[in-house]
């Protein structure tokens, strides 16, 4: 039953710079520092004041962009894009930021998250005429915004995105107004930050310092920023009551890197603490070698280990330079795959009681296969430790987790995992200790983190006619 590799995705990420003459080449290196949220497609639209020019195309960024291209595409200002690798669909497409002329004027899109109610919006507007050119849920925004009675354009999109329920942290461009949205929750991360006189916002806090950008804040839930020549002004998406924080609990388990603080909280520390409290959940476990799979689990195995005083080792070595292994054509070229990923260090973990500690198990096989890997190579034992609880229930919001029915822990217990993976002993991480590690310092339900994947209490409605994050593109 569960046969894929593939561990989890997020949607994307997003980037966007106003008032800077090299904002393209700044877009580009922008998009570096995000390319672990998406390595699917990446795109880059810039404005003059005059037109916009899109530069976009699939694959890395690196692959994409070059230096004639990104010298040609001058401009004040820019939004960017990275996409993620989806189970099905693609095309170019759905690469974003997507692009719209019209007789009034254009604007381009970049939308990190998932609408719970884009399958209900669309399909009014279709009644009403509307035709879409792509499986995103961008798009329906677009069409919102278009067909909105209000006046003027600001009241517009104002108008648009209070119809919008579910996750997103979302930029609009146009020739002279550079547009900055998220959800009520703020379940998608994005920053504001400075560079000089020149604005600049992300989806994480890495990419302002690569390019040597300050952080001035986090776009507050249900905040809407309108950045032009003369400033930034604030407003709201509705006048509605401000709803509970509910940060995506797995930007700090997975997604995000190590070096980004997200709402203030640094994930590398966080995901210390994390290690930290699961050491103390199960105190008294003997063994000889803590060992993180890389690369989001090996703060946590620091962690466990200080916590511990069982030592630290590398015990996993992650091959960078290997392809995605999930586009693989048959299973055993799949199993191929994950060896070269991943290699144990047979002199640190042979003869030893090994503590593995990794970030989460979605379908299991690649527990499994690490398990085996470890003992393959002379581990006497291996205790799997998971800094997340079991993830049982799907996510709405943008994650490319599946249906309950392909996540193992929707049907299995903790125990009949770790028989399915071949440990030793198996330990998740309980919500309550989730929540203590990452310390967020706001009094919302869960210190303002969305557990929905663990403990199947969403923060918003669900419409019966969702369409999961995996049946459809970013």
């Amino acid at each position: 039953m569960f046969t894929e590799i593939r561990g989890l995705n997020e949607e994307c990420g997003v980037f966007g710079i106003w008032g800077h003459t090299e904002s393209a080449q700044l877009s580009y290196y922008g998009l570096h520092a995000l390319q672990h949220r998406g390595q699917e497609g990446a795109g880059i639209v810039v404005t003059d004041g005059n037109s916009l020019r899109p530069i976009k195309g699939e694959g890395l960024v690196n692959d994409i962009f070059n230096e004639e291209k990104l010298r040609a595409a001058t401009g004040h200002a820019a939004i960017a894009h990275v996409r993620y690798p989806t189970a099905g669909g693609g095309g170019i497409e759905n690469v974003q930021p997507l692009l719209f002329r019209s007789s009034t004027g254009s604007l381009a899109i970049a939308h990190n998250g998932n609408l719970v109610n884009a399958n209900h919006l669309k399909q009014n507007l279709e009644r009403s005429g509307s035709i879409f050119n792509s499986t995103s849920d961008t798009e329906v925004v677009i069409h919102l915004i278009k067909k909105s009675s209000h006046s003027p354009f600001r009241a517009k999109v104002k108008n648009a995105l209070s119809l919008l329920k579910g996750a997103f942290a979302l930029m609009i461009l146009t020739k002279d107004m550079m547009i900055v949205a998220r959800d009520r929750n703020g379940l998608r991360p994005l920053s504001l930050g400075k560079l000089g006189d020149a604005w600049v916002v992300a989806s994480e806090t890495c990419a302002f310092d690569l390019i040597g950008a300050e952080y001035v804040r986090d776009v507050e839930p249900g905040e809407l920023l309108y950045i032009t020549n003369n400033g930034i002004e604030v407003d709201r998406i509705t006048d509605e009551v401000a709803a509970p924080r509910a940060m995506c609990a797995m930007e700090y388990v997975y997604f995000a890197r190590p070096d980004s603080n997200i709402d203030t909280v640094n994930v590398h520390m966080a995901r210390k603490r994390m290690g930290r409290e699961l050491a103390r959940e199960v105190a008294g476990i003997e063994a000889d070698v803590v060992t993180g799979v890389p690369d989001s689990s090996l703060s946590s195995a620091i962690g466990f280990a200080e916590e511990s005083g069982i030592p630290y080792e590398l015990g996993l070595i992650k091959n960078r330079y290997v392809g995605r292994t999930f586009i693989q054509p048959t299973q055993e070229l799949r199993e191929r795959g994950v060896k070269m990923k991943l290699s144990p260090v047979v002199q640190v973990v042979k003869d030893k009681r090994v503590i593995m500690v990794d970030d989460s198990i979605v379908r299991g096989t690649t527990s499994k296969r690490i398990v085996r890997m470890l003992k393959e190579a002379g581990a006497a034992e291996v205790h799997v430790m998971i800094t997340s609880p079991p993830m049982t229930n799907p996510c709405f919001y943008g994650i490319d987790t599946s249906t309950s029915e392909q996540l193992i822990a929707s049907s299995h217990s903790v125990e009949e995992i770790r028989v399915a993976i071949e440990a030793d002993s198996l330990t998740f991480l309980t919500p309550e200790g989730m929540v203590r590690a990452t310390a967020r310092p706001f009094n919302d339900p869960n210190g303002g983190l969305c557990l929905a994947c663990f403990t199947g209490e969403y923060p918003t409605e669900i419409f019966s006619d969702t369409v999961l994050p995996h049946e459809k593109e970013c």
